[in-house]
């Protein structure tokens, strides 16, 4: 749609790992999940520890993040906030409610539904749920753009959209929710452009804590030719499938989905080449080059994560337990007119013999504070 144009997501949470060389931003999501969870997670460790804790973003920054942030999308409509939520993403309805009552409760009408609870009218969109029929002003989707032939209404709600009877945010712009752009940021051929765009010093900054990424397209490369940075032992690579060959020492890469895909969420499909037998860092190569034309996949330079000690309680023993472990840290940072604004940090830290690291079973996911607090 041209109306998307110009517009970019106003919520953008980075995935940063922690080195002993520094920080590591190995994803950016425009559609987060975590929210609601930060932000109750908050209030709980506020109180247990009698407001003693100086919380990154402060007590209600989340909550009173995503309020401005949205605020700011309902531009002159009239209605309330629908927090949209896919079956896809089922499993993230209970912090959403959860954050949608606690708006409620600060003076923004916002209700987290699900499509069937959609009804299409010559006016515009309404939410009819247990005895409520109101119209609605915004769509907050949550729900990635690949998901949207398997979302009920999903067409009348875009249908609504183009006729500005509604306002939507995160914008339909399928481009962002791609990891594609850490392989364009470090392509060779592109750095003057960048250097202009975001300044030298930027783009410097950007190619140092972003890690080095190539996109697998099998397009033949020419016998005289190679591809741009990477190597294997000190060897240029030629032909992606020579990364088959490389010894466990020489193939710390990750392998995953660019994007619009089920596989592209949540660390499914993410094949980390130093962790898994040669035959299937093989076969991953293959796969990822075979869906090219369907879903393109990324190779991705393996940053591993300072180690962490941390105790936590164990529900099952009912004990504290100390574990070494290392962390991915999540910050949220919400847009409202001109303003950008760190509202909250999510910590997540996992055994340290995973590689991936993601909000797991066994996992630890807290909020974070202000050092030296």
């Amino acid at each position: 749609m041209k109306r998307f144009r110009d517009q970019l997501p106003a919520v953008i949470r980075p995935d940063i790992i922690p080195t002993q060389d520094g920080m590591v931003i190995t994803e950016l999501d425009s559609v987060p999940g975590g929210i609601g969870m930060i932000a109750c997670l908050s209030a709980l460790y506020a109180d247990s520890e009698a407001g003693g804790l100086s919380l990154v973003g402060g007590l209600e920054g989340m909550v009173r993040g995503f309020a401005a942030m949205l605020k700011g999308q309902l531009l002159q409509h009239a209605g309330c906030v629908a927090i949209l939520i896919s079956e896809e993403a089922k499993d993230y309805r209970p912090e959403m409610t959860w954050l949608a009552a606690r708006l409620r409760a600060i003076g923004l009408d916002a209700y987290c539904v699900e499509p069937r609870h959609i009804r299409f009218t010559e006016e515009g969109l309404r939410i009819t749920s247990e005895g409520m029929d109101q119209p609605i002003a915004l769509i907050y989707r949550f729900y990635e753009l690949f998901d949207l032939p398997n979302i009920p209404k999903s067409e009348l709600v875009q249908y609504a959209i183009k006729k500005n009877w509604v306002a939507v945010t995160p914008p339909y712009k399928p481009a962002l929710e791609e990891k594609l752009v850490f392989g364009l940021l470090h392509h060779p051929a592109l750095q003057p452009f960048w250097e202009q765009a975001l300044s030298r010093e930027v783009f410097l900054h950007l190619t140092t804590i972003m890690p080095r990424t190539w996109i697998l397209d099998p397009a033949p490369v020419p016998p005289s030719a190679t591809i741009p940075g990477l190597a294997i032992g000190g060897r240029p690579v030629m032909n992606w499938r020579d990364l088959a060959t490389a010894t466990q020492k020489e193939r710390h890469f990750v392998i995953k989905p660019s994007g619009f895909s089920e596989l592209a969420w949540g660390s499914r499909g993410v094949s980390v080449g130093h962790d898994m037998p040669q035959g299937e860092w093989a076969g991953a190569i293959d796969r990822a080059l075979d869906a090219f034309p369907r879903t393109p996949y990324i190779l991705q330079e393996f940053h591993k994560g300072r180690l962490y000690e941390l105790d936590y309680f164990d529900p099952v023993t009912g004990e504290m337990n100390r574990m070494s472990g290392r962390a991915r840290l999540s910050p949220y940072y919400f847009v409202s007119g001109e303003k950008t604004e760190l509202a909250g940090i999510l910590a997540t830290i996992c055994p340290a013999d995973k590689k991936v690291i993601h909000g797991m079973k066994d996992a630890v996911m807290v909020p974070c504070v202000v050092a030296g607090q």
